[in-house]
This record gives structure tokens, sequence and C-alpha cells, in this order.
């Protein structure tokens, strides 16, 4: 392992602003979160977030690192068309298929300031059934009315896709990538977050209860749409906020053996 490939980065904290630095770290033990509850996939897919105070710079993870590897200063800072304003000294660079997702929906949607992208084992395999997911559960009752849907079109590498890639989640925080995984997104990381361990929690919860053979039953539809509305952002509390810093003492608390994530 050579230099050029190591994962000790100098910190950049004094390099850049205040509110960049609290969003690299939030970004960060955001990746760390992810691989903790089973959602990650080597070292592939990706979560940005938008940078304070900028309407078109974004934070995306290094090609090549664990998610359990990422810290706030190995994040590079790109633009939503994909090129590298800032970046540790590293051979590792960027996967393309990031910005293609992520930087047409950051362009196209100023509310969002996280975007988190999986290919979990539950998200691809509710992906691939025609039913997509079921409100079968409160918890995915929350996605009733509030979730799109996108036809796989291969390896998200086309600029062409863009617009339907955006067409598709519409005003929604969640979507389902048809053949391929989820995506979440909100105004903040810690909502993204809350959004996609729901989503992936709900798929899960369907698989078992698909696996049992025996018939799903769902609740009427002004029940399902009762709740799917009382669990919306801003109906009763921000979602992810009153979790977060439990969530950060978790990560405090595990083992070493990686370089902290707000290194």
């Amino acid at each position: 392992m050579t230099d050029r490939y190591s994962t000790l980065f100098p910190s950049v904290q004094q390099q850049v602003s205040a509110a960049e630095w609290e969003t690299r770290v939030n970004l960060a033990a955001c990746y760390r979160l992810i691989d903790r509850y089973g959602m990650s996939d080597l070292i592939y897919n990706h979560i940005t977030a938008r940078i304070p105070g900028s309407d078109d710079h974004l934070l995306i993870n290094l090609y090549g690192l664990l998610y359990k590897e990422i810290t706030a200063s190995s994040l590079v800072k790109i633009d939503v068309e994909g090129n590298i304003l800032s970046t540790p000294d590293t051979d590792y660079g960027i996967n393309k298929s990031g910005y293609v997702i992520h930087g047409a929906i950051h362009k196209a949607r100023p509310d969002v300031g996280c975007i988190i992208h999986t290919h979990t084992r539950a998200g691809m395999a509710v992906s691939s059934v025609k039913s997509g997911l079921l409100p079968m559960t409160q918890t995915s009752m929350r996605f009733a009315g509030h979730l799109g849907y996108h036809d796989y079109e291969g390896p998200a590498i086309d600029l062409a896709e863009r617009e339907r890639l955006v067409v598709d989640l519409g005003p929604h925080d969640a979507m389902i990538l048809r053949n391929h995984g989820l995506l979440t997104c909100g105004a903040t990381i810690q909502q993204a977050f809350n959004t996609m361990y729901q989503l992936e929690l709900a798929c899960r919860a369907q698989l078992d209860a698909m696996s049992a053979g025996d018939e799903i039953t769902l609740p009427p539809q002004e029940v399902l749409e009762k709740t799917a509305h009382l669990y919306q952002p801003g109906t009763r509390r921000p979602y992810g906020v009153l979790e977060w810093h439990a969530l950060l003492r978790l990560l405090a608390a595990e083992p070493g053996g990686y370089p902290p994530y707000y290194q």
C-alpha cells in the first residue's frame, strides 16, 4: 500500500469555513452510519451534501474508500457537473455515476441538501418486484403516495438520463430505482439518513413477510393517507434531529481501527 492510496489525510478544518467543516463532519458520520446499519456496498454508491451558502458546490466520497474509512477531510469538493474543486492529495478519484445521479437532483432541487443512494440486498429485491414497496407496515406507510420510481436504463453514466431521474423523483424525498436500489434525499444530512433508514427497514420487513407465503393485508386507503401525511417532514418535527446526537455517540463508542470520522 503506497502513500498515494493511504487513508490518513491531513485535516482541512483550517482551510474551509465553519459551515463547510460542520457539513463535512456530519456527512462523514452519515457514511459511517450507513455502513454501521448494513447499507454499504464495498466502495460503491455515494452520499452527497450541499455546502451551505453555495448553490452548486457539493461534497462526495473518494472512489476507493470503504464507508467506514471516510473522514471529514477525505471528502472531495465538486460542482454539480462533477468538476473537482478540491481533493486530498491521493490517487483516488471520484465515480462518475455519483454526479450523474446526485448532481442532477441537487441542480433541480435547491431544497435538497443531501442525497443517499444504496445497493442493499433488500432494496435491490424490492426494486425488482412488480408491486414495488407495499404500504404494509407503519414504516412503509410513511412512503405511501410519497415515493418515486425510476426505470432502469443501465449504469448511471448517461447525462441524458438526468432529466428523467429528476422527473421521476418529482417533489418526493425517496425513490426506488427499478432493478437497481434505493435513493433518498432531504433538506439536511440527518433527514436524508432518517428517510433511508426507514425505507431500508420497510424493504426488509416486506421481504420477511413475502417469504412467509401468506397473504399480506393492507389497511384501508384513508388510513394509508392519514398515516403518510402524519409522517411527512414538518407535520410534527424535523426528521433526523432528535436521534442524531445519539447516533454520533454510537460512532464515538465503537472500537478503533479506522481514523475517527470527525478528522
